[in-house]
């Protein structure tokens, strides 16, 4: 896929919240406020930095990998995939309906290209992605492997598992990245269980960590993501602590853990679409 601009990945970006927005809204279900805060780092993801094809093999060979740890930020990724042609755009507007293969978190039993495995069940994606990037290295193939993983999600004990193992086996063509968004379900982080210092925690597990201090602005998510890249290959994984607003782009959303898991009404669809050009076209 052709690079594309700052500006371009801006506007791409603003059509991805219009899309999370709609998608929640008409079946009021869903989790629009952690997928708002996450579309820069999709969008440069897809449209920037990652080697991949959209013809879609399950094998992945010679192309990065992606896995998604916390599926319920399900709208921002079938967004992107749609946009990044994977898929029709218009079947978004089946999300989580009965039969659609846009559930609501990602299965792979429905066959949706750019799915490789079912998530949602916080605390597995590290493990999936540790073994497909150890795979890579067995196969000769020199592509990365990333994964995004929750905050909230690192309360899992797998994941601190899966952190040891990768150190010790030098999976260094492995970016992790946590969505350091302070927020969870039923509040902030530091009050449900305070993370404390987690580039402290990583680097003690023997992890190379970067911070991407503003995971809401395009350039600066570019940037971090090409530091990550940077650094892999030198016998450690790589973690990128994403810093992020959740419900970022909608002024009534930021910021809170509320719009965790609620779909907006329809007064609030149209104030928020309001702020969010239609860049790409509406589904």
């Amino acid at each position: 896929m052709e690079k594309k601009s700052t500006e371009q990945l801006q506007e791409v970006a603003s059509q991805v919240r219009r899309d999370i927005l709609r998608m929640v809204h008409q079946v009021q279900s869903g989790h629009p406020g952690a997928s708002l805060g996450c579309t820069e780092f999709f969008t440069a993801l897809y449209f920037d930095q990652m080697k991949h094809d959209n013809s879609f093999k399950m094998e992945g060979k010679n192309e990065d990998l992606f896995f998604l740890s916390n599926g319920h930020i399900s709208p921002v990724w079938y967004s992107v995939l749609s946009r990044s042609g994977y898929f029709p755009v218009s079947e978004l507007s089946t999300f989580r309906k009965l039969n659609s293969r846009l559930q609501g978190h990602p299965a792979t039993e429905e066959h949706l290209p750019g799915v490789r495995i079912a998530s949602g069940s916080l605390g597995q994606g590290l493990s999936v992605a540790i073994g497909a990037a150890q795979a890579k290295k067995i196969d000769g193939d020199d592509q990365l492997v990333y994964v995004l993983m929750g905050d909230g999600e690192q309360e899992e004990g797998q994941i601190w598992e899966a952190a040891m193992y990768a150190a010790h086996w030098k999976v260094d063509n492995l970016i992790a990245t946590i969505d350091l968004n302070r927020q969870q379900i039923d509040g902030p982080t530091e009050k449900i269980m305070n993370l404390i210092d987690l580039r402290a925690k990583y680097e003690s597990f023997g992890w190379t960590v970067i911070d991407t201090e503003n995971g809401n602005d395009m350039k600066s998510v570019v940037e971090g993501l090409e530091k990550a890249k940077s650094l892999t290959g030198q016998g450690k994984p790589v973690l990128n602590l994403l810093h992020t607003e959740m419900g970022f782009g909608v002024d009534f959303m930021v910021g809170t853990h509320k719009w965790h898991g609620i779909a907006p009404n329809d007064e609030q669809l149209a104030d928020a679409l309001a702020q969010l050009p239609e860049t790409l076209g509406d589904y």
